[in-house]
């Protein structure tokens, strides 16, 4: 591991009193761990604070091309000291943003999905930008690791805040993998011929390529801030009320004497945010019906209320059932699971 970025009066006082050694390493790490739980905390979802969101995106791109700029030519003049805080202070500024959108993706999140592997991505960096001496021996040592850092939060806090005003989930994130690697365009000046030009060139090529890799992962991505509020199985839906709810479990002769079931779900958004969305029924994990509902509209607390019935259940009709709740693009929102006992 390495010792913290200030090696100055800190360091030499730790050296003179073996006690504040653990402090020295660990102290930053412990307190800016602590800040970021209360900034958890405090925001929650963090979906009213789209502002602090855009805020922070732009000081820390800011602070990352002045980086990339003026490093060389800092350390050249022993301005190591000057080089650190602001690498410090990317990192700070890395580890708030992932504590703001971390609830809404945990949220959004389909636990037994597929999407579960980004949401461990977003708490993985979390993590790591709040554990000094991780990051920085992780992190910091290689330069292509900073900017693939770089890129990932910018992507992840972005995606999050574009869905806040109201783009769908899958524009958002495209969008946001193509401005997070055109982001990169400052650092990548310095791995060519130092011109402009090139450097753009090559941060355009890698943007499409980025969002390409959306395309084909989207499945992964989870479709914040959109979020399953509520989801029953029930014998009929009648004025957007679930009738008979079933409770988790169902006899397969009451499915039958109901002539089938229906899927009541309501997916929360924000104002403004308008969205297609599906049900996709499975039976022991084959699909076997996609139906098309009504697209969300966002700004219900409780969530916009939907439901879909189906009266062709394959028999036998005992099994496990589950409803995927899904975007048009292909995005997991939410699952309902059921079981029609024999």
């Amino acid at each position: 591991m390495t010792e913290p970025w200030f090696p100055g009066w800190w360091s030499r006082l730790a050296t003179g009193l073996p006690g504040l050694r653990p402090l020295s390493r660990w102290g930053v790490s412990v307190g800016s761990l602590a800040l970021g739980l209360l900034t958890l905390f405090v925001f929650r979802r963090g979906l009213p604070h789209v502002g602090w969101i855009v805020g922070y995106l732009l000081l820390v791109w800011l602070l990352f091309a002045i980086l990339a700029e003026w490093r060389a030519a800092l350390e050249e003049r022993g301005q190591r000291l000057v080089v650190s805080a602001a690498e410090y202070a990317i990192q700070t500024l890395f580890h708030n943003l992932l504590l703001f959108v971390l609830p809404a993706y945990y949220a959004s999140a389909t636990l037994t999905s597929r999407n579960v592997v980004f949401l461990a991505g977003v708490a993985a960096a979390a993590l790591l930008t709040a554990i000094d001496p991780w990051y920085r021996q992780l992190v910091h040592p290689r330069p292509w690791r900073q900017r693939a850092f770089f890129g990932w939060s910018i992507f992840v806090a972005l995606d999050a805040a574009l869905g806040l005003v109201g783009m769908r989930p899958f524009r958002a994130a495209e969008i946001s993998a193509a401005l997070a690697a055109l982001a990169l365009a400052p650092a990548l000046r310095h791995t060519g011929d130092g011109r402009w030009w090139g450097a753009v060139a090559r941060a355009g090529a890698l943007a499409a390529a980025a969002a390409a890799l959306i395309w084909f992962a989207r499945a992964f991505v989870p479709p914040a801030p959109l979020f399953l509020a509520r989801a029953v199985a029930a014998r009929a839906v009648v004025e957007l009320t679930p009738i008979d709810v079933v409770p988790g479990t169902v006899p397969a002769a009451t499915v039958a004497d109901w002539g089938g079931l229906a899927a009541y779900t309501a997916v929360a958004a924000p104002s403004g945010l308008s969205q297609s969305i599906e049900h996709v029924w499975s039976k022991d994990g084959v699909p076997f019906a996609r139906i098309p509902l009504a697209p969300v509209r966002g700004g219900r607390a409780e969530g916009f209320r939907t439901f879909s019935t189906t009266r062709n259940l394959p028999p036998p009709l005992a099994g496990r059932y589950t409803v995927d709740v899904v975007t048009t693009a292909g995005q997991l929102i939410g699952r309902l699971r059921f079981t029609v006992t024999p």
